[in-house]
Parts: structure tokens; sequence; C-alpha cells
């Protein structure tokens, strides 16, 4: 990926949010903070905008390997909730939040009281692993949260703050308590940038790792999907383990995701899950299941692995435990508890105030339900964005669980190839998809847009090729219009959500309108600089005959004959989305003409379906949030802000 230039940073987001001056207007009370700093800001850097500096100087000394900052050339001064204010004054609505970190957006009130209480106490803030009473109001709100047949017989081990040392303390227990050495684990898997969890991770090489087949619908590794793929990947374990010849020796532990976040945002089906769990109980091989990012309410259980009922020998926790603060910790069976003092340790283990800030997260969400609200409002968001992926045959696949969601961008006009590619979601579906009948791998058995089932005999086209141009373009499209969001995937093809908890009905709402608006822009860039097929492209489909009104304007220029393109195919009765002209609302209006931002309501608004981007597109201009309001103050009362209604 190009480090951009900070004036390309700039001209990036030129249609983002408000500016200083428009946020004059709105009679914010931190307007005049904001401007004072920046202005004190550019007047030592030479007159030119704070930011930019900032991220001039970011570029000449951090080192190359940052990744967000990289697609993300924003400088956060401020947050709250779903939203970011960077030092330009623009508001953004964050859905990558930590990379899930987040579970009650940015300064949630109680996070911050928590952190303010042990500060003003006076207790230690580093104590290595001696008790206090903050790690053991920690312990007890996270044993009331854990599943009932592990919280019963559970130790808990705090590693160094990190997920990925948690892991590597994970395999350092399974080896240490079988007397075996190898470990299962799964393509596309994600576990940490440490050796230990880069060798269990997808990408690893020369590893003491068994790679088994993680099944998925649509790019199925044996290109059936369904319950029949999921069937044939616990086979493959079965007959991996139980196979004298295999060239795989009984392993110390199996380590799986519960929904693969950066392998691409694929959740495991329930039935798959309780046949992994039988298959290693049956041969006594321990089970650990990284709930690093899927933990906390995201997938819309507190625990992933409570979709499927399974109950692990380890989790491995991370993220949101630590309520935005670093914080990871191993929770095992006691019987597995063969550790000798020492064996696993690191000096920041005793991070007082992110279990402060972590008790507060865990007691929040578990009291609120946050987890159940994550399910009902992930359901009805993926049912929008199927709605609009039949507009837009770009998008190629929308899943996930909860709220974390993922669509696959992928090239419509590419030739998938069965066997390589897998197959889509119109496999026969069953217990091993869900646990009901007609129920999907992303446990979301009422859908907007059900699939059509098809019987297993049937051939079923391969999947178009995956875009990770179009991904990164809708990125970008994405931050001009105020959203972040970022990309995961086998080849960063799948552009994901993950937004707070917290968000309200009204949020969600604004975020499917932006990245809506996104898909269209990018649809029609693609289209502007569209020309038909030559024929020697053997890979390639002639392009049909345009549609009246679809033709690119004279002059326009010719596209790259390998860059995919992403037409819109417009339903009956709705607005055509991808024609050369402009959009009337892909553009962001000043803050003047938006709706008016309901963040402040002292009641939080009644849970209601977020109304379709496709429909809005076919009924009104889109008109575009500039975010909620930033509350004055960390102080600010707890439930006078809807961005914590739940």
């Amino acid at each position: 990926m190009t480090e951009p230039a900070p004036e390309e940073a700039s001209s990036a987001r030129t249609t983002t949010g408000t500016d200083s001056d428009e946020a004059s207007d709105t009679g914010s009370s931190v307007t005049g903070a904001r401007v004072a700093a920046t202005a004190d800001v550019a007047d030592r850097t030479g007159g030119r905008p704070a930011h930019e500096g900032i991220l001039r100087r970011q570029s000449a000394r951090e080192s190359a390997a940052r990744t967000y900052a990289r697609a993300l050339p924003i400088v956060p001064v401020r947050a709250r909730g779903l939203t970011i204010e960077g030092a330009d004054g623009r508001r953004y609505l964050d859905c990558l939040s930590g990379a899930g970190t987040l579970a009650l957006g940015h300064n949630h009130p109680v996070v911050l009281e928590a952190i303010r209480k042990v500060l003003d106490s006076g207790a230690p803030l580093h104590v290595l692993d001696l008790a206090t009473p903050v790690k053991d109001a920690f312990i007890t709100e996270l044993f009331r949260t854990l599943p009932p047949g592990l919280a019963d017989h559970a130790r808990v081990q705090f590693c160094g703050p990190a997920g990925t040392d948690a892991v590597e303390a994970a395999l350092k227990l399974v080896r240490a308590a079988t007397g075996r050495t190898g470990v299962l684990a799964f393509t596309g898997a994600y576990h940490g940038m440490t050796a230990g969890s880069l060798e269990a991770s997808g990408g690893a090489f020369d590893v003491r790792v068994a790679r088994l087949p993680y099944p998925q619908d649509y790019r199925c590794p044996f290109g059936v999907g369904g319950e029949h793929g999921a069937e044939l990947a616990a086979r493959w374990t079965e007959s991996l383990l139980d196979d004298p010849k295999s060239g795989v020796r009984q392993p110390a532990g199996m380590i799986l995701e519960p929904v693969q976040g950066e392998g691409g945002v694929i959740p495991a089906p329930d039935g798959w899950m309780r046949r992994m769990r039988q298959i290693t109980a049956e041969r006594s091989i321990p089970l650990i299941a990284d709930e690093v990012q899927t933990g906390v309410g995201r997938t819309g259980a507190f625990w992933a692995v409570e979709h499927s009922g399974v109950v692990p020998d380890v989790m491995v926790l991370s993220k949101a435990i630590g309520g935005s603060l670093p914080l990871a910790v191993v929770v095992y069976r006691d019987a597995l508890d063969v550790w000798q003092p020492g064996a696993h340790a690191g000096t920041f283990r005793g991070n007082q105030l992110a279990m402060a800030a972590g008790t507060a997260t865990l007691a929040y969400v578990r009291e609120n339900r946050l987890a159940e609200r994550a399910a009902s409002l992930g359901a009805r968001m993926m049912g929008q964005l199927r709605l609009l992926a039949e507009d837009f045959p770009c998008m190629g696949d929308v899943r996930g669980r909860g709220l974390m969601i993922g669509v696959e961008m992928v090239d419509p006009e590419g030739e998938g190839r069965p066997g390589v590619n897998g197959a889509p979601q119109v496999a026969a579906r069953g217990d091993w998809a869900g646990g009901e009948p007609g129920g999907s791998a992303d446990g979301d058995h009422a859908r907007d847009v059900p699939p059509r089932p098809t019987p297993r005999s049937a051939p079923a086209p391969a999947p178009h090729p995956a875009a990770p141009a179009l991904a990164a373009a809708v990125r970008r499209e994405c931050l001009r219009r105020g959203l972040i969001v970022e990309l995961g995937g086998r080849h960063a093809s799948v552009v994901r959500l993950l937004p707070p908890l917290t968000i309200t009905d009204e949020q969600a709402v604004a975020v499917l309108d932006r990245l809506a608006d996104a898909m269209a822009a990018v649809s029609r860039g693609h289209l502007r600089g569209a020309d038909r097929r030559v024929p020697d492209q053997p890979n390639r489909r002639a392009q049909p005959e345009p549609r009246p009104g679809s033709e690119p304007r004279p002059g326009s220029p010719s596209r790259s004959e390998s860059e995919p393109r992403c037409e819109s195919r417009s339903r009956p009765g709705s607005e055509p989305r991808c024609e050369s002209e402009p959009h009337p609302g892909s553009e962001p209006r000043p803050e003047s003409e938006t709706r008016p931002e309901r963040e402040a309501q002292s009641e939080p608004p009644p849970e209601r379906e977020p109304q379709s981007p496709t429909q809005q597109h076919g009924q009104h201009q889109h008109q575009h949030q500039s975010g909620p309001s930033l509350p004055s103050g960390p102080d600010r009362p707890q439930g006078g802000h809807a961005e914590w209604a739940g």
C-alpha cells in the first residue's frame, strides 16, 4: 500500500463532514478551543494546517510497518461514541472501533468514570501480578460472563497486554499440559504477529502446525458450500487425525476463531463448531477458542462460542475486555493448570487502569443486553446490505454475525474457477449452517433476502474473482464521506464494518447511507471510463450492448483492461445508480443542509429497522450527516446522549 502524500490526504477529505467555520454555526462549545489550537500549531508549522505537518512527521519518523495510518490519513484529536474529530475539524463515523476494541465506542462515560476512580483513589497503577481490589473485581465480572461450563472450573492467566501474547500463552499451556508439540489450525486464520501466533495463522510457512480447511459458503474449499461443505471439512479433520499415515501426529491442541475476522469475516457454522468440539474431546485434544475480536457481545452473544453451545477448554481474550486499554488474558480449565511459577509472565500484566475500564465495560454490556442489541441490529444492517448488493454486482457477498460485518468486493466480469474460488451461497443448508433448516452460517435465520437453495447435485457457478482494487476504492470513497471502514480477507477485498455496540438506529442508517453512496461513486468511476472488451481477451466476457443513458461521455478516458468494473443493476422501481451523470446525493452537503442530528435527545429513539439505502436512493436524494455532535466534556451524564442507547 502506498503512503499518501499529505496534499493527497487533504484533497481526499475535502468532502468530509464540516470545517471549522461550518462547525461554528452549530454552536458547539468546543469550536473556539479547536480553532485556537489549530491556529497555534499552524503558526509553528509555517502557516500550514496542523494535521499536514503531523502526517509528514509521522511518515518521516515512524516505522514502515505502520498500517492503518497509510489508509486513514487523519489526525484524531477528539472522540465520543461512534464519532472521531480530526485536527482539521472534520468528523467521521468510526466503523473500525480500534479493530473491534471499542465495544462501547470512544470515551464512554462509564469507562471514563472507572478510570478516574482508580486515579483519584491513589491506588498503585503498576503491580505486576499482585492481588488488588481492582483486579479482584475484574476477575469476578469476567467469570460472571463466561460460558457456565467453563466458569465453574476456570483459571485465568494475565498476559502481556496484547492478544498475540495471550495466544502464545495458550499454545504454551496446552503443550505443557499434553506433552505434545503440534497444533491444529485453519486456513484463513489470524492469531497475532508474534512468532508462535504467526505459526498458527493462515499466512505462515515452515511451521509445526497442521492446516485444516475452514468452512465457508462463498468460497468453499470443496466447491460446494453450505451443509455439505461443512461436513466435508469435518470429515477431513477426522481423517487427518485418525489416519496413521497422514503425517500429522497427535497434536497439543486445536485453535480456531468462531468468526474469522482478518480472514474475511467468515462465521463458522454452529454445527461444524459442535463437531470440532466432539472431535477434539474424543481424542483428548484441548480446544482453544480465539475470542480476541469476537468477544464481549460483538457477534450477538457475549462470547461467540455461545452461538453453538460449545464450551472450549481454553479461551483467549483481549481487545474489548480492557475497555479501550491494553489487556489480555487466557481463561482455561483448571485441569490444564500445570504451569510452574513464572512459566509465562509479563511486566505489564497488572494494568490496573485497563482492569477497571474492563470491569465497567463487561458489566455495561451484560446489564444493558448489548449482545442482543448487536444481534438484532446487525441482522437488519446485513439485510439492507444484501438489498444493496442486488443493485451492485461487485458486492459479491454480504456476511457476518452481529456487528461484525463484511462485504466482499468482486470483479463481476471475471470468471471464477470451480474448485478454486469455491461456490456461492446456494447449496442446501441445515444443521451444519446454523441449527435450523434454511439457516445460514451467520446465524441470521430471518434474512431480508433469503438465499434460494438448489439441489446438492445442481452445479453451482463459482464466485467472481476478488477485487481488492474495488475494495480499496470503496474505502477511499467512504473516508471522503466521513465513514471509516477497514479491509480484510484473503486478498484485502472485504470491506469490514465493526461499529461499537452502542451505535443507534439513526447512526446505522447514516453508516449505510454513506457506504451506499461510496459504492455508487466507485461504480460511476468505473463506468465513466468503461470501454467494450476487445475480442482477444479470452478470460473476459464480451460486453453487452449498453443501456440507454449508460454510454460513457465523449472523450472520457478509457479504462485499463485489467481493472475490474462495478455496474449497477437497478431493480424495478428503483432509480438507476451507476449512470455517468453524478448522483444527486453523491457529494456531502454542508452541515446546515443535513438532517437534524438527534444524538442530543435525552431518551434513545425507539428501535426501528433502518431504511434500505437502495430504497432511499429511489425516494430522495441522500443527505449526509456530519456525525453526532461531540459533548462539551467528559463529564456528560451517561443517559444524556443517544449514543449510549442499547
